[in-house]
Formats: C-alpha cells, sequence, structure tokens
C-alpha cells in the first residue's frame, strides 16, 4: 500500500473502531483520518476495501480513480451511470473505467447516494463564497479548494490538469427537480455514516475533502473522513454488485480476465 498525505501517522493495525463492522481485526491494513479541507492519493490493490467514514456528518470526498498501472484508463462518469441506469451511487454499484473494466465496487453502503454529476470546487468559486485566508497567515486554517488538492495529489504521479475527469462526490446528494434544476439536501449527511469501495484493480485513487460545490453553507467548514484498509478479497459469483446487473455481470468478466 502507497499512501500520500501531509499529517500521515503509524499504521494503525490493532483495533478496529466501534464505527467499522463486518471485517475482522485481524485484515485492517491501515488507518487514517484525513482532515476537513485536506487531500490524499494512494495505491489500493485488487482485493482491498477502503470504507470512507463521515466522522461528524456533513462530509463531503471528492473521487478520481486511474488504473495504477496504465493510467491513461480511468474512472468514467458517463459509463459508469448508463450502464447501471443511475444518475447516483449507493450499494451494488460499481464504477466502470473507460475500458469497460470495473475499477471498484460498492458491497456496503449507510448513506444511499453519492452524487455523481456536480464536479468539484476551484479557488475562485470559495474566494467568492467563503473568502480569502492564506497559509501565509492561517497555516493549517487556510482556505482549500478541492481543483488544487486534486492537482496537488496528481503531481506525486507525474500527472496533472489534463488528468483531470469527472468525479464522484461521497457523502453528497444532488437532486434533480421538475425543471432540471438541481438542489443539495443538506439533511441527508449524517455522523457515522460510511461507504465500502473494494477494489477489483490496482487503483490510484485520489480524494479530496473540501465542501461540495453546491453545499450552501455560509462559511468554510469542511468535514474530517475516516479512512480504514482492509483486506476483503474480490467480488463472488454471489455479491450484489455483480448482480444488480447483467451489465455488471459483464463488467466484472472483463475484469477478471485482465488478471488471467
Amino acid at each position: 500500500m502507497i499512501t500520500s498525505f501531509s499529517t500521515l501517522t503509524p499504521l494503525a493495525r490493532a483495533a478496529v473502531p466501534e464505527h467499522s463492522t463486518r471485517f475482522d481485526a485481524g485484515l485492517l491494513l491501515w488507518e487514517e483520518t484525513m482532515p476537513g479541507g485536506g487531500h490524499w492519493s494512494g495505491l489500493l490493490r485488487r482485493g482491498n476495501t477502503l470504507r470512507l467514514t463521515d466522522l461528524h456528518g456533513g462530509a463531503n470526498v471528492s473521487a478520481l480513480f486511474y488504473n495504477f498501472e496504465e493510467r491513461n484508463e480511468r474512472y468514467n462518469m458517463p459509463d459508469t451511470l448508463k450502464a447501471q441506469h443511475t444518475a447516483f451511487l449507493t450499494k451494488g454499484h460499481v464504477c466502470y473505467s473507460d475500458m469497460g473494466r470495473i475499477l471498484c465496487s460498492i458491497p456496503e453502503d449507510t448513506c444511499g447516494w453519492h452524487d455523481t454529476i456536480c464536479g468539484i470546487s476551484d479557488a475562485e468559486m470559495v474566494k467568492q463564497r467563503f473568502g480569502v485566508a492564506r497559509y501565509q497567515e492561517h497555516r493549517n486554517a487556510m482556505f482549500r479548494n478541492a481543483e488544487d488538492g486534486f492537482l496537488v495529489e496528481l503531481g506525486k504521479w507525474g500527472m496533472g490538469r489534463r488528468d483531470l475527469v469527472a468525479n464522484v462526490n461521497f457523502f453528497s446528494k444532488a437532486a434533480a427537480g421538475p425543471e432540471g434544476e438541481l438542489s443539495f439536501e443538506t439533511a441527508h449527511r449524517r455522523e457515522g455514516q460510511y461507504i465500502d469501495l473494494r477494489f477489483e484493480m490496482n487503483v490510484l485513487v485520489v480524494l479530496s475533502a473540501c465542501q461540495h460545490p453546491l453545499d450552501p453553507a455560509t462559511s468554510y467548514d469542511p468535514k474530517p473522513v475516516r479512512l480504514s484498509c482492509w483486506r476483503s478479497g474480490t467480488a463472488g459469483r454471489d455479491d450484489v454488485c455483480r448482480l444488480h446487473s447483467a451489465e455488471n455481470a459483464r463488467g466484472f468478466i472483463n475484469t477478471e480476465r485482465y488478471f488471467l
């Protein structure tokens, strides 16, 4: 496991926290807390699961996914949505690459709706909504945005702006109204919610814990998220994600042949 994070702490192997369920403590590989506004990147290997937990309620985790061995293959939002006949992600869904393979799947989710269409914040958006707090004066309390966080993490892997694609926003719900307008549902996010991302390929994961671009909050207040990784194995024959649709069944076959 390779990680890149500004406040990396020693690996936590001994104890599984109260919020962690359905996996053996002996399988836990590492655990970290990503502070609000922070960013993270790392390699998640095939057969490992990453749990994202909203520690206080109100979190947003923007995510990008890339095939670690061939990074021109990456998460494809249109294929992910049309193959599963959905506009959002939850339990039973998967994230497709632009090669029709499954980067990761979602075997467990207590949130129920994760935004796929609203994108990320940038520096100008944060400035207009919350003002400016620079590192020179505010140090770690500086105001961050997801675009810059993504670019910092991508740069560590020899990637850059051209590698920015449509992302997933975990824990955030943006629903369309009768006229096509999008509304952000603040009551959707609650303390202790989690989503499990089980990796079906070796995937470079890039995360940002900045606020959602539609979040109506009037102050800069991004929330922390816990990251917990353990050995889980990949999807079995009777897995909820494989059985979700005929398209997913074919996607798993396509992915498994890649590793023969």
